[in-house]
């Protein structure tokens, strides 16, 4: 097959089995590197919404604690610090030193919130579903991406076919033109314009094999493969598409949509937990706790390991109130400019949905031009194929100069190659029609059946 080989050498490793583009698409599904990233980024969302749930739990500290030290007491005042002891003990200065120890357990749990932690859950379960949009955005991407590279390289392909016909052609002509001009029937003139014809040809031919080495690379890099193992199955590609009405363009349903809706709402479930964050705090908490000391109430000190044990215990149960008064002024403002980004987020939601239509309606009017041009081309081969044939004869005859024949030989080819294209033409309009309606799986659909 043509299109599977264009731009292979005879030095080159035979490829394996053509690619089918909903092969490629699903390769490239598979294997691409952002698409994992997305994927870690969704289960690092989903772990967020397990850790804001943990809020429910009670939390509980335990302390144990021995030391040797002194206990030397002291009056007066001392600002909130955490660099100096507050000591219970005699108030003396030397540097004797008694056995302490201390054990302990602080049960805290807040009994209600006013839907804090409930909005905290939903707010990770919003960036959850966002990073869920974004994973289907990233396989749209990739999947438009690739369809697009696929195409691409089959029209290199078709390119570079009607430009090895067309060197074909030149050295069939020059080699009757050579016969003709060694019997000294025509102008040693007439070979040399044939050379350069045949010459560019085959520099054309060489640039439409670079463009399909460049367009396997593209192409390579989404499926995991080497580039000369890149070789397609073109499927219904060669063919017209059969004409069809085009359904009313669904913007919502459009993964860039999706996705900017998924990080609006994110944005508004924040905006949820910061307005719940500005109301008193309840705390139900429980302690037991123990303590132990080796020094006496007289201030003397006892010896051995008297102090290592706690022997002294206390529990309690209590409720703490606490509200952060002064906060209100900076959640205010927290709260402003989370609404502006709110905003923000809806207004590129509508910039979205604006170029999601331009788009569609691109695509549609690219549609109906290519149907047309491909409607066209066929007439445009057999006009060009016949006025090289005429224009050989007259060569032939004498009644035209090898200038005909060169200017009817570009036509054709050039006609070729436009009729080769013109049908891949529309499928790539079709393909920006679904990239617009944001899945392109009943395009690969109908390529491949």
């Amino acid at each position: 097959m043509l299109a599977a080989c264009g731009g292979l050498t005879a030095q080159e490793p035979a490829p394996p089995a053509g690619l089918t583009i909903a092969q490629a698409v699903e390769g490239a599904l598979r294997n691409y590197p952002s698409i994992r990233v997305t994927q870690e980024q969704m289960n690092a969302a989903a772990a967020g919404i397990r850790l804001a749930q943990t809020a429910y739990l009670p939390r509980v500290d335990g302390l144990l604690q021995f030391n040797r030290a002194t206990r030397n007491s002291y009056y007066g005042l001392l600002l909130p610090q955490s660099l100096v002891p507050q000591l219970a003990g005699v108030q003396a200065n030397n540097f004797g030193t008694v056995w302490d120890s201390g054990a302990g357990v602080l049960v805290t749990w807040q009994p209600f919130d006013f839907g804090l932690r409930r909005a905290n859950v939903a707010s990770a379960a919003a960036a959850r579903d966002q990073a869920q949009a974004a994973l289907s955005r990233t396989r749209y991407d990739v999947s438009v991406a690739t369809a697009d590279a696929f195409l691409t390289v089959v029209a290199a392909q078709q390119t570079a076919q009607a430009a090895r016909a067309a060197v074909e052609s030149w050295q069939v002509l020059l080699r009757s033109i050579h016969a003709l001009v060694a019997a000294q029937l025509r102008p040693g003139a007439d070979e040399s314009r044939v050379e350069a014809e045949a010459a560019l040809a085959r520099t054309q031919l060489a640039q439409a094999e670079q463009a399909i080495d460049v367009a396997r690379a593209t192409l390579a890099q989404f499926v995991g493969l080497e580039p000369l193992q890149v070789n397609l199955t073109p499927g219904r590609l060669l063919d017209l598409p059969p004409d069809r009405s085009e359904p009313p363009l669904n913007v919502a349903a459009n993964p860039l949509a999706l996705e900017q809706n998924a990080a609006v709402a994110q944005q508004q479930d924040r905006l949820n937990a910061l307005e719940r964050s500005y109301y008193p705090q309840f705390l139900v908490q429980g302690l037991a706790a123990a303590r132990g000391t080796g020094l006496e109430t007289s201030g003397s000190r006892m010896g051995g390991l008297n102090g290592l044990a706690p022997t002294i215990q206390n529990y309690g149960i209590g409720l703490t109130v606490s509200f952060p008064a002064m906060d209100r002024f900076a959640i205010r403002e927290q709260e402003a400019a989370q609404s502006a980004t709110i905003r923000a987020g809806q207004a590129q939601y509508q910039v979205i949905a604006a170029r999601l239509r331009s788009q569609f309606d691109v695509g549609l009017a690219t549609l109906a031009g290519a149907r047309r041009v491909a409607a066209n081309t066929p007439v445009e081969v057999s006009a060009g194929r016949t006025a090289l044939e005429q224009a050989r004869a007259r060569y032939q005859s004498g009644l035209a100069p090898i200038d005909d024949v060169a200017q009817a030989q570009r036509l054709l080819v050039q006609a070729q190659i436009d009729d080769a294209l013109a049908r891949l033409n529309v499928w790539r309009a079709l393909l920006e029609v679904a990239t617009a309606r944001g899945d392109i799986q009943p395009f690969l659909a109908e390529v491949t059946q």
